[in-house]
């Protein structure tokens, strides 16, 4: 499923009814079988600008601005616990929330011109959210002084520091990412499913409640029927059918 961030005038910025509709379209249909991977992608030379600061003036209510931030870290954290995996196809620019969004995707491909930023802190509201996937993504100095000084990453830099998992030329961001997108159709659904949740889960344990988990996910893995199919596959030297 493509889903696209359409509001270049407003360099794609995250108002709190394009978060609504992010969600919605990130929750619709996910039991179909057909749904094997989400790309996030956007119009325009801004991939995404992060919140409408406009909505953010102290025009509108308090109620108003933790509605905008709360549904914020639900659609980020949503992204993670979605069965399939979610691709960002970077073109552009990605600050504050923006960037935001992508360090939340499970891959990011993006293309040479793309740059990341947390700029947040220039205008003196220091980007705490953004903070909070930047800093499960990237080595913590690095995280740091995007946060402190509002300076850009470039996509080479992003790709060196763990932001981003791929850098295209432009003109090879759409195969890169089609390419990435059928190797993981090739799988079975409901495997990847399993393997998603349990990859976020051990991530925030120590090491020995880590493999604890993931030894008891490997042995209920063989009792799924994808799981069996599989391994009788390699054995017998055929292709598998899955059931999803």
């Amino acid at each position: 499923r493509n889903i696209i961030l359409s509001d270049p005038r407003k360099r794609n910025a995250l108002s709190l009814a394009m978060l609504q509709s992010l969600r919605e379209d990130l929750l619709h249909d996910l039991k179909s079988k057909d749904l094997r991977v989400i790309i996030i992608s956007a119009e325009g030379p801004v991939f995404c600008s992060g919140h409408d600061l406009k909505e953010l003036s102290s025009e509108d209510d308090v109620k108003h601005h933790s509605q905008v931030f709360e549904i914020c870290a639900e659609v980020m954290t949503l992204i993670q616990k979605l069965p399939v995996p979610v691709i960002a196809k970077v073109n552009g620019l990605a600050t504050a929330a923006g960037c935001q969004l992508v360090a939340s995707c499970d891959i990011a491909v993006a293309s040479e011109k793309s740059q990341f930023a947390t700029p947040g802190v220039n205008i003196g509201l220091f980007c705490s959210t953004p903070a909070v996937a930047l800093g499960r993504s990237l080595p913590r100095k690095v995280a740091l002084e995007m946060l402190f000084t509002g300076e850009p990453l470039s996509a080479q830099e992003a790709l060196m520091h763990g932001l981003v998992s791929k850098v295209v030329p432009e003109d090879k961001l759409e195969e890169e990412t089609m390419k990435i997108s059928h190797k993981i159709c090739k799988s079975s659904k409901s495997i990847l499913a399993l393997g998603k949740a349990t990859f976020y889960r051990q991530m925030t344990q120590d090491l020995d409640t880590a493999y604890k988990i993931t030894t008891q996910v490997m042995v209920d893995n063989l009792t799924l029927r994808d799981g069996q199919e599989g391994i009788e596959a390699f054995i017998q030297k055929r292709k598998p059918v899955w059931s999803h």
